[in-house]
This record gives C-alpha cells, sequence and structure tokens, in this order.
C-alpha cells in the first residue's frame, strides 16, 4: 500500500530535493575538475625548483570536491529511487550515506579553513626561494629564473614585496616584462596575487560546501519523516 497525504507530498518533495542534491552533485564535480586543471594553479603548482616541487596542499581539497561530488551524484540517485519506489531499505541506506557524506564534508570545511592561509603561505615562500636564486645567481639559477618567469607571465606579476616589485623589473628585465617604465608603475607584487589566486578558488569552494550542507539537512530531515510515513502506511 502506497503512502497517501502529507506523506505522499514529502515522498514527492524528496525525490525533487534529491534530483537537485544529484544535479549539485555533477556541478560540484564539474567545478572540481575545472579547478584541477585551471591553467593558471597547474602552471604554478607543477614548478619544480631543483629537487623541490611545489607545494601541492591545494590539490588534497580539489581531490576531496571531487570525491565528494562523485558520491553526491550517486547518492541522489540512491535517494530519487528510494522515495519512488517507497523503499524503507534504500532511505535507510541513503539515509546512511548522506550522514557519511556530510561528516565528510564537516571534515573538509574544516581541513580548508585550517589550511587557507597555509596553501597560499607555501606557494609564496616556493616563490620567494626561487627568486632569491635567480636574484643572488646561486646554483640552478636558470631553473630558480624559469620558475620565476613562469610566475610573472602566469600572474602577471613581479616581485616578493614592494621594494622588490619596483626595482626587480629595472635592471632584472630578464625576470620580468621588457617595458621596465610600464612595470614600475603597472605591476602588481606576486605575494598578492598569490593570495587573490586562491583565496578566490577555496572562497568558490567553501561557497559549494554550505550549499551542499544544508540540501543535506533537508534531505536527511525529510527522509527520516518519509521512513515514518511508509513505517505507519505498512502497520495499516
Amino acid at each position: 500500500m502506497g503512502v497517501e497525504g502529507c506523506t505522499k507530498c514529502i515522498k514527492y518533495l524528496l525525490f525533487v530535493f534529491n534530483f537537485i542534491f544529484w544535479l549539485a552533485g555533477g556541478i560540484i564535480l564539474g567545478v572540481a575538475l575545472w579547478l584541477r586543471h585551471d591553467s593558471q594553479t597547474t602552471n604554478i603548482l607543477y614548478l619544480q625548483l631543483g629537487d623541490k616541487q611545489a607545494p601541492n596542499t591545494f590539490y588534497v581539497g580539489i581531490y576531496i570536491l571531487i570525491a565528494v561530488g562523485a558520491v553526491m551524484m550517486f547518492v541522489g540517485f540512491l535517494g530519487c529511487y528510494g522515495a519512488i519506489q517507497e523503499s524503507q531499505c534504500l532511505l535507510g541506506t541513503f539515509f546512511t550515506c548522506l550522514v557519511i557524506l556530510f561528516a565528510c564534508e564537516v571534515a573538509a570545511g574544516i581541513w580548508g579553513f585550517v589550511n587557507k592561509d597555509q596553501i597560499a603561505k607555501d606557494v609564496k615562500q616556493f616563490y620567494d626561494q626561487a627568486l632569491q636564486q635567480a636574484l643572488m645567481g646561486e646554483s640552478d639559477a636558470n631553473n630558480a629564473k624559469a620558475v620565476v618567469k613562469t610566475f610573472h607571465e602566469t600572474l602577471d606579476c613581479c616581485g616578493s614585496d614592494m621594494v622588490t616589485a619596483t626595482f626587480t623589473p629595472v635592471w632584472r628585465d630578464d625576470l620580468c616584462r621588457k617595458d621596465a617604465l610600464k612595470n614600475l608603475f603597472e605591476n602588481s607584487n606576486c605575494h598578492k596575487k598569490i593570495d587573490e589566486l586562491f583565496s578566490g578558488k577555496l572562497y568558490l569552494i567553501g561557497i559549494a560546501a554550505v550549499v551542499v550542507a544544508v540540501i543535506m539537512i533537508f534531505e536527511m530531515i525529510l527522509s527520516m519523516v518519509l521512513c515514518c510515513g511508509i513505517r505507519n502506511s505498512s502497520v495499516y
């Protein structure tokens, strides 16, 4: 016997929310793949200075987002099917998956909040080390110059602070754009551009996490109510 009345409305409401959840999973998966293959981040995070690889902590969050998006699509499909079939077993499995996914979402959010400043800091330290080697002519200076020029061309910047950003282009035009006068007045320092690059992308990840968390809470409530309604209708 199928559910009736308000429980039937909840059934279709849960189906709609799960369809939105499935779509959200697809969008998050797409955004995560875009962030993973974005030209600016890949150009920078694939660099290597001697034996030292550019810090890629940022990609940890991206891989988590890819996994979450894929699991969301599976769980959303499971919830849609369970709601239409009025299956307590499927809805119970769906609810369990939601709780696990919500816990992972919270853990990923905490990780992102703790590491949001550290990610940019690590990249800035990597850039500063390469810039120092390039300016001072230390060992492996050619590799350091290539790393620095990649930063400058990718982010359209020059120097790590106001002093370096002002004077480096004048006497080291092999590291920055050739037009020294234009560089002098227009170039932003690379620390600022690195902050802007990663803060913008982490902000986007944070918005996605909050939206997904809100949808999850509604779905957990609706699935519990629907399970109770199915149980009561089966008794009668």
